[in-house]
């Protein structure tokens, strides 16, 4: 790494440790994410993936060991401030989300880090954003429609859309293809591997359960099992049957076309 790289590292985790009523969540993990790197991390339930993903979003801070994101230092900056320059996308907050709100105003209203339009203004480049977000995602039709009628399909995408209304130098994504069927996980994993494409997208890390989800263009993988690291580093040495087995703790074979993945009992 040239000198000076570290200080433009998106993630920077060291020797981080996560412990709630005794029990430990993450255990000791070293992680480094350049802000042109892709990063899945893949692992069972229970593994921490969630949990790390806390941290990466200055949303948990850790019990030992040290987390910086975008150069700043959990413990030791303004949370509030550094969040508006990450990207998030989860179930929690999906949940927040106002069903009778109208989709455009789901998207826009994250400009001022709210759930729910009510008195705020936005400019009319707010609202050209939102609209360009939307058609980047292929639910641009739907920007009037209440967000409580989309499918889950549909609110995925607008949530994702509504991740990057900020312009964030961080995107985290916390499976966002939970859920979906074959068709609306396959037209979402292939707009995230465009977005992955993109040289002006921001730092990607998204969280699955399923090496098929893992999109083309992703760059770097980190397993986890039981709250500690099994493996990280480039995608092809990293996602292996080995490592796979290892950390979903059964015998598993490992196919790949292209820059697709799919896993199966061995």
């Amino acid at each position: 790494m040239p000198d000076g790289a570290v200080d433009d590292l998106a993630i920077r985790v060291g020797g981080a440790s996560v412990v709630r009523g005794g029990a430990h969540l993450l255990r000791e993990i070293d992680w480094l994410v350049e802000p042109d790197e892709r990063w899945v991390i893949l692992g069972p339930n229970g593994a921490g993936k969630t949990t790390l993903l806390g941290l990466a979003s200055g949303r948990l801070h850790p019990t030992a060991g040290t987390v910086e994101v975008l150069g700043e230092t959990l413990g030791r900056t303004d949370v509030n401030e550094l969040r508006t320059r990450i990207g998030l996308s989860t179930a929690a907050l999906a949940d927040r989300l106002p069903g009778d709100e109208r989709v455009i105003d789901v998207v826009v209203t994250a400009a001022w880090s709210v759930v729910g339009r009510f008195r705020e203004r936005y400019d009319e480049v707010d609202e050209s954003r939102a609209t360009a977000l939307l058609e980047q995602f292929g639910v641009a039709g739907l920007a009037r429609r209440r967000y409580g009628t989309l499918s889950e399909g549909e609110r995925k995408r607008v949530q994702i859309a509504r991740a990057l209304m900020t312009d964030p130098e961080l995107l985290l994504l916390d499976e966002p293809a939970a859920g979906l069927d074959l068709g609306g996980r396959e037209d979402l994993v292939g707009r995230l591997g465009e977005l992955a494409r993109d040289p002006d997208a921001p730092a990607l890390v998204l969280v699955t359960h399923h090496v098929e989800e893992i999109p083309p263009g992703f760059t770097h993988a980190l397993l986890l099992r039981e709250g500690a690291v099994v493996a990280q580093g480039p995608l092809p040495d990293t996602v292996t049957a080995d490592h796979l087995s290892k950390t979903f703790g059964l015998p598993l074979t490992v196919d790949r076309s292209g820059e697709r993945y799919a896993a199966r009992a061995g």
